[in-house]
Parts: C-alpha cells; sequence; structure tokens
C-alpha cells in the first residue's frame, strides 16, 4: 500500500504552512510520523513542488523521488492527478 503526502509550497492563505513550526517541529512532520506508524503502508511519498518543503520531509524520513511540475500545484488541482 503507498501513502501519499500531498505538500505544495504555494498556499494562500500560511504560505509554506507544511513547514510552519508547530511545537516543536513542523506540520510536516506529524503527517509524516502517522504515515510512518500506519502498519499498512509499504512506502511513503511526499508530492510537492517546493524545494525547503521537500528537505523537511527527507529530514523527516519520507521518501520524495521528484518534486512536483509546476502545472499540478496550483490551487484547483485535483489530488488524483498529483
Amino acid at each position: 500500500m503507498l501513502g501519499i503526502i500531498t505538500a505544495r509550497g504555494g498556499s494562500k492563505g500560511i504560505p509554506k504552512k507544511n513547514i510552519a513550526p508547530l511545537m516543536d517541529k513542523p506540520l510536516l512532520a506529524y503527517t509524516g510520523e502517522a504515515a510512518l506508524r500506519a502498519s499498512q503502508l509499504r512506502r511513503i511519498v511526499l508530492s510537492t513542488d517546493d524545494a525547503e518543503i521537500a528537505e523537511v520531509g527527507r529530514a523527516c524520513s519520507i521518501e520524495v523521488p521528484f518534486l512536483r511540475p509546476a502545472h499540478l500545484a496550483s490551487d484547483a488541482t485535483p489530488t488524483v492527478p498529483v
């Protein structure tokens, strides 16, 4: 089973909210930790268009095999194409 975490950099409300600190770690770390604990997931991939978010994801032991292209990182982009 594949787990996909989507985290684009261009949020309108809070830019880069996925790496904003919450308590003692980035918000993305909480999602990553939950995914890593999920016993049914065999692979966890972060889909992002942002190099800084990718770096934080890797630091949280989440696989980031590529950066998402800009045309798949807009407000209107559905999850399935990502």
